[in-house]
């Protein structure tokens, strides 16, 4: 099958198989008289294989080492097992950095009355530079 095809088929665009094939991700296709690229079984078991692990936040060179490991037979699963728990402790970090952020602007957004006042605690916060890891309690200064 053609490339347009191909997309189709594994729910991967042309540009993206493209760039996977420039990048050496996946293994070459074979190509016609004419130097179009020709996708068979194989091909589009990789391209699934890369468009889930996207889809499962895994990095480039996560995928390239799955890929590898994939293509192995004879791979012990420990490894695979490994770069998986890896990227879970990552996804586990960026979801308590996220949850630590929302719960500094839940207390920010609390605090400030969203009046007409100018007087606004999540302003004073953003000068003031804290972290989302540091959460500080803002002023509700009253107008005198």
């Amino acid at each position: 099958m053609n490339i347009g095809q191909a997309s189709k088929a594994s729910g991967v665009s042309a540009k993206m198989i493209r760039y996977y094939d420039e990048i050496g991700l996946v293994q070459p296709s074979a190509r016609t008289d004419s130097n179009y690229r020709e996708y068979g079984e194989r091909e589009l078991n990789e391209l699934r294989f890369i468009r889930r692990a996207r889809s499962l936040g895994f990095s480039m060179a996560e995928i390239t080492q799955l890929l590898s490991l994939w293509r192995d037979r004879e791979r012990p699963s420990r490894e695979v097992k490994a770069i998986a728990e890896r990227h879970l402790a990552g996804l586990d970090a960026r979801i308590a950095e996220m949850q630590a952020m929302a719960e500094t602007l839940r207390h920010l957004s609390r605090c400030c009355a969203g009046d007409d006042r100018p007087d606004c605690p999540i302003l004073a916060d953003l000068t003031a530079g804290s972290l989302p890891s540091e959460p500080k309690t803002p002023s509700r200064r009253r107008p005198a």
